[in-house]
């Protein structure tokens, strides 16, 4: 079962045409992993400060369908999948009104950050991934 965050469209977050500025729907879906991860019982804060392992984004990606201006209400579902054992995947769907506006994947790799190579992912974000999948 995916992970479902409720958001409004902020006017700092849409461009001179009055949508959403492209970039900011990854920082918008960046958001809602957050608080997935808190949803998860992860602290945020020692997980992004973790000094031996880090969770970088490796790629991203966000396909548009419609329009998402100022003042709307969002749906976002977020639903990871493992990859490998030091990757994994999230999906991200934006709705509004029920209609799919975007979407957007990012892939994170689990390194440890001394040497910067990759590396098993911690029992905590397995747990994560297995409350989130589909």
């Amino acid at each position: 079962m995916p992970y479902i965050y409720y958001r409004t469209i902020h006017f700092q977050e849409t461009d001179a045409a009055g949508v959403v500025y492209f970039a900011n729907v990854l920082s918008i879906c960046h958001e809602a992993y957050e608080e997935s991860l808190s949803a998860t019982g992860i602290g945020v804060r020692a997980f992004f400060g973790a000094a031996a392992i880090a969770v970088p984004i490796s790629h991203a990606q966000v396909d548009f369908f419609r329009p998402l201006y100022c003042g709307d209400r969002i749906q976002l579902h977020l639903t990871p999948m493992l990859k490998t054992e030091s990757q994994f995947e999230i999906t991200y769907d934006l709705y509004t009104d029920a209609v799919l506006c975007a979407q957007a994947l990012t892939r994170h790799t689990c390194i440890e950050t001394i040497h910067r190579q990759k590396t098993s992912l911690p029992p905590l974000v397995q747990q994560w991934l297995q409350q989130w999948s589909s």
